[in-house]
């Protein structure tokens, strides 16, 4: 499938039609779910309606934006208005809200075809998608491996060509890590730069919607249009917004030397040696491209992963309390009062890896704990932001792997959990800074497995982060690989 500039072009000319593009769209999901199991949901019928509407305003001669007619996944914790929203748990096996989220109503006012609803891990807890209540995504470029959690279903959606763009959310590296392991763009923006309103909440601190592509432009060209102020959230960011698309050049050298800081602490034991291989192929390359190449140390920066798994958890089981079988979602048949239903519902409801972190989180907030787990983890919070800044004052973006590894079997770390939350490594310091945090292909193992470069950059600064990102891609080829899927 074409980038979004090109069907784009191809719409305005009336060369194609906007009916034509989803149908390929649908076509290609209809193909390919019984061995991916990218989505939960198909909204074929929708999808069409929303390509005939835009076939409608080209036909009567109106200008039509850029992302007007083109196919997009949305990641099912994400509210859409009268279609089922899961978060792939059976607690909201059959809730339809009654409400649209503000980024698929910006999405929808800019003529965007939704296509579906995307699989991800249980309430977003996971880095593998293996935790869906539902299904197993597949990673495309090997079906026997995971694509990536917990945005997988996001990422793989993307790098099958079942969508041309998608959305995630990113908790902990839920968008960044997956977009390493399918070999697509991910990009989490800067904490409330884009709207959480209709998010189903995870992690209220640290959730952050984001956008997937097959290139730098894609994902900028997705951001211009969900990023921006929303009065509906409390978290929301009042700044301006500029053009990201508009500005990208593949020239590094325009302006005064870029200043790229290598995170060393990054570079150590349990990173794969290719994956290894590739990053410092990477970051010769941007040398070459005029960048100046700092090796910066962030000593708290291995810090994040504990202090992440006792922050999150204990904002879940809070979030998560909601979830009782009186207002919405999943209700026991078996429960003679209000305390058993309550009880029996959320044990019924909610899988292994949600309750896991239930649990880690109501013990670190109660009494006696709250002082030497959650509160302690909040101090540590507040150091890794400040290694952050110290690192700021001397370079303009910082790079590292986006995860320790290339895409792992299905059921290899699904029983052990310390393992699986390894993965995050990499990415979970970016969100308990509230920093902008992209990955981008830099290379495949022997194996043909994507590896993920990750590029960090200042607050609110996703114009120059995106800048690198694309003087990178623009000089190498990784992105224009495609998955062969068997």
């Amino acid at each position: 499938m074409a980038s979004i500039r090109e069907l784009h072009t191809q719409l305005v000319k009336k060369e194609r039609s906007a009916v034509e593009i989803t149908q390929e769209a649908l076509d290609r999901i209809q193909a390919l779910e019984s061995k991916l199991h990218s989505f939960l949901t198909v909204t074929a019928q929708q999808a069409l309606e929303q390509a005939s509407a835009v076939d409608a305003k080209i036909a009567a001669g109106e200008e039509i934006g850029i992302l007007a007619g083109i196919p997009i996944g949305i990641k099912d914790n994400i509210c859409t208005k009268g279609i089922r929203t899961t978060c792939a748990s059976r607690i909201l096996e059959n809730f339809v809200p009654p409400y649209e989220s503000t980024v698929t109503q910006k999405l929808a006012n800019a003529g965007a075809v939704m296509v579906g609803k995307t699989n991800l891990d249980e309430f977003a807890m996971g880095s593998s998608t293996e935790n869906s209540a539902y299904q197993v995504t597949a990673n495309p470029w090997d079906i026997s491996r995971i694509p990536g959690g917990s945005s997988g279903g996001s990422a793989a959606a993307v790098a099958a060509e079942e969508c041309v763009v998608s959305l995630g959310s990113d908790t902990g590296g839920s968008i960044r890590q997956p977009a390493s392991f399918c070999g697509v763009v991910g990009m989490k923006p800067t904490y409330g730069l884009v709207s959480r309103y209709g998010l189903v909440a995870y992690a209220s601190s640290l959730d952050q919607i984001g956008p997937f592509g097959r290139s730098v432009e894609d994902t900028a060209i997705l951001l211009n249009v969900i990023a921006g102020y929303d009065p509906q959230d409390s978290t929301s960011l009042k700044v301006e917004i500029p053009d990201y698309a508009a500005s990208l050049t593949p020239d590094l050298k325009a302006g005064k030397k870029l200043k790229i800081g290598v995170i060393k602490e990054t570079f150590s034991e349990g990173l794969d040696p290719e994956v290894e291989a590739a990053v410092k192929n990477a970051i010769t390359e941007l040398e070459t491209l005029g960048a100046e190449i700092h090796y910066i140390s962030c000593p708290r920066f291995r810090y994040g992963l504990p202090s992440y798994y006792i922050i999150a958890p204990s904002e879940a089981s809070a979030n998560l309390a909601r979830y009782d079988g009186v207002k919405y979602g999943l209700r026991s048949p078996d429960a003679d009062n209000v305390l058993s239903m309550y009880t029996s519902t959320r044990a019924l409801g909610f899988g292994t890896e949600v309750k896991r972190r239930i649990m880690i989180g109501t013990y670190a907030l109660s009494a006696g704990y709250y002082d030497a787990y959650y509160l302690k983890a909040q101090k540590v919070r507040t150091l890794i932001k400040e290694d952050f800044g110290t690192a700021f004052q001397q370079v303009d973006v910082l790079i590292c792997p986006t995860a320790p590894t290339t895409a792992f079997q299905v059921g290899e770390k699904i029983t052990d959990p310390l393992s699986m939350y390894l993965n995050d490594l990499m990415t979970i310091p970016v969100n308990l800074a509230g920093l902008p945090g992209i990955s981008v292909p830099c290379g495949f193992d022997s194996k043909g497995l994507p590896i993920g470069l990750q590029l960090i950059g200042k607050v609110l600064r996703e114009d120059q982060l995106l800048q690198v990102a694309y003087s990178y891609e623009q000089s190498t080829t990784w992105h224009l690989q495609k998955a062969e899927i068997a």
